[in-house]
């Protein structure tokens, strides 16, 4: 079991928790490290007086805080400590809010949040629930690591989860960092949003993370490991061009289509996609209906061509029509995972469609 990075506890009204908080992520990025051009030497990174070159250990630096050029006031660990009893390991639960009140560039990371006993679990559960019921946050303030955080502590079905969030004046106006923004909004009623709004729908999927991965991640390990057997690498396709602002509303029809068309074959089975197949449920009845009536007529056409052949085919294409199916239903994600386990040259530059053409003709 991981250890908690903070114990402390948590205060809900009169109510007293102690819990502990554990790091809800981990970092998978790659990693390398810095060399010598020409040889296989580490360059580090070491601690050095400016004044007089020499490396200084990390026992004898302290933290000083600057108050004029050259001038500095020293401040002790212990000092920092000292000036906020008890509050570095208190969470306490000031007011509740609408968590979809709070706009996503507020949070910052994540922290799941234990109790620290069994003879805890009980209030614990109990504060989840409410919280889960509620369908709210609870605001609070956080000493941690000699820093103080503002937070806000939610429930997921099985665990506390407490995100620490900027402050407010942390948080930058948009108007004040990014060029160019419109001065004004898009007319409700125009054709373009109205468009837009339906490509929006048509695309709506269902959130599962797991069918989502760092692709930049594999492509770096695959560049290492042809690098290392002296093969080629082959770049990434260049970003397509930016829509021209005359070519809008084709785009967004021509957008629009391609997606209902992949709903009506089945597309990824996931949000309006999922209503598309589920309601053909009565047309592929009526189809099984037609195919068994069909029977006589089929065992007819049989007797025309050599039974050897006629069952030798007729396996060898249902197979291929299944296996299309089955294709049709994964999302691109795992379409390109199969890509990659089967080789499948040019996968990378492939869309979604294509994934499912090249995999099916593997498999025929």
């Amino acid at each position: 079991m991981a250890r908690p990075i903070w114990t402390g506890v948590l205060t809900f009204g009169l109510v007293t928790l102690p819990v502990g908080l554990y790091t809800a992520t981990e970092d998978h990025t790659v990693h390398f490290h810095q060399l010598q051009r020409g040889t296989s030497d580490r360059i580090r990174n070491k601690r050095v007086n400016e004044r007089t070159g020499k490396e200084v250990g990390g026992d004898r630096i302290v933290k000083g805080y600057e108050i004029d050029e050259g001038e500095y006031v020293v401040v002790e660990p212990e000092e920092l400590e000292e000036i906020s009893p008890g509050r570095s390991k208190v969470i306490d639960l000031a007011g509740f809010v609408d968590l979809r009140e709070v706009e996503p560039v507020y949070f910052d990371r994540t922290y799941y949040v234990g109790p620290r006993g069994k003879e805890y679990v009980k209030v614990y559960e109990l504060m989840r629930a409410a919280l889960d019921r509620a369908d709210k946050a609870g605001i609070a303030t956080l000493t941690m690591r000699g820093k103080e955080y503002l937070t806000a502590l939610r429930a997921q079905p099985r665990v506390l989860v407490l995100h620490t969030l900027h402050w407010a004046d942390e948080v930058r106006d948009p108007a004040s960092v990014v060029p160019d923004l419109p001065e004004r909004r898009t007319s409700s009623d125009s054709k373009e949003l109205r468009t837009a709004e339906q490509l929006i729908d048509a695309l709506t999927i269902e959130w599962n993370p797991d069918e989502y991965h760092d692709t930049y991640e594999e492509r770096v390990l695959k560049l290492v490991a042809a690098k290392r057997k002296g093969e080629e690498v082959v770049g990434e396709a260049e970003p397509p061009e930016a829509t021209n602002v005359i070519d809008l509303m084709e785009a967004l029809s021509r957008s629009v289509e391609q997606s209902r068309s992949r709903g009506r074959k089945g597309g990824d089975g996931k949000g309006a996609v999922g209503k598309t197949r589920a309601g053909s449920g009565k047309t592929r009845a009526a189809a099984g209906k037609t195919q068994a009536g069909s029977g006589k007529t089929r065992t007819a056409a049989a007797k025309k061509e050599p039974a050897g052949k006629k069952k030798s085919a007729g396996r060898k294409g249902a197979a291929g029509r299944k296996e299309s199916e089955d294709l049709a239903s994964l999302s691109k994600a795992e379409l390109q995972k199969r890509a990659s386990a089967a080789g499948v040259a040019g996968r990378s530059k492939m869309t979604r469609d294509q994934l499912v053409k090249a995999l099916a003709g593997q498999a025929a």
